[in-house]
């Protein structure tokens, strides 16, 4: 008994004090950002009032909408406007500008992604100032060029064809991929290029077992940008065409203003029909976009 009194007092100074139970801090909620808050709701209904008016115009007659104005209720829905668009060239129209929009989407990726890898992997100063020069390309707008494009369209027999509004609408589109890509594929570790080197793969393997894959963010981010640049196109379509069979959808919308008249929910009606495509792709994408302009700069 006395032995085991005395060890006692030892093990109770080799062990180390039990850590103090700390309470746990009561749950608070965070203070209210009421500016925040404010601005939050201005700039939501900034943006809810032109979609309700622009829905919301598309559902009534057109005597409907002179007679309540854009910001009031539908009495009755009504898709006599759909159904006038549709009846229309509308049709024609959206098939001539996903035309235009899927060649000149790939005519820009196609370039776009062999130019970047050669301006990546060349080290050569003539490489350099290629990529200088697409740069350049960035600071002229269409506007400034549109007359000489218009006589080396009249001049290659293009006028009026949907290859006049293709090919200018890649060449403004080309630079701006070019430094989307060039930024993606200099993200793309060495090592990695090194060890196909040494498995004996050749540029082209490179390129599309490796390059193209690690890319998949830029290219869509290119890829979403040269496709609305050639469906939101107006300048080439109005100079470089003319009759009713080349037209695109931002010239289609024409057809619904007269020159006394203007029917603005038919207008309207082929205003939404239009963006439902391009949205559609923008929703499939998003997430490839975000991640493709996060890594514009390259490291």
């Amino acid at each position: 008994m006395s032995t085991e009194t005395d060890l006692r007092p030892e093990l109770a100074r080799d062990t180390p004090p039990a850590p103090p139970v700390r309470g746990r801090r009561p749950f608070r909620l965070p203070k209210a950002n009421y500016p925040a808050g404010i601005g939050a709701f201005v700039w939501l209904v900034i943006v809810i009032v032109p979609l309700y008016i622009l829905v919301a115009s598309t559902l009534q007659s057109r005597q409907e909408y002179l007679d309540n104005g854009p910001l009031s209720l539908p009495d009755s829905i009504s898709f006599d406007s759909y159904r006038q668009v549709l009846e229309g060239d509308f049709p024609r129209y959206l098939l001539n500008t996903l035309i235009v929009t899927a060649s000149c989407t790939a005519l820009v990726l196609t370039l776009a992604v062999t130019v970047s890898y050669s301006i990546v992997r060349t080290r050569s100063r003539l490489s350099q100032r290629a990529f200088q020069l697409f740069l350049l390309g960035l600071a002229i707008p269409s506007q400034a060029v549109i007359i000489p494009i218009y006589l080396i369209i009249t001049e290659l027999s293009l006028y009026d064809t949907l290859l006049a509004i293709i090919l200018p609408t890649a060449a403004f589109s080309l630079p701006v991929s070019v430094l989307i890509l060039v930024g993606t594929m200099r993200d793309i570790s060495e090592e990695l290029y090194e060890s196909m080197a040494l498995d004996g793969a050749r540029s082209v393997r490179v390129l599309f077992q490796l390059v193209i894959p690690m890319s998949r963010a830029g290219i869509s981010t290119a890829g979403v940008f040269s496709a609305l640049s050639a469906w939101n196109g107006f300048l080439f379509p109005l100079i470089l065409t003319q009759s009713r069979e080349t037209r695109v959808l931002t010239l289609g919308l024409y057809d619904f203003v007269g020159e006394f008249r203007v029917d603005i929910p038919a207008l309207l009606a082929a205003v939404v029909l239009s963006i439902v495509p391009i949205f559609t792709a923008y929703l499939f994408a998003r997430r490839q976009l975000i991640n493709g302009l996060m890594g514009v700069g390259g490291k």
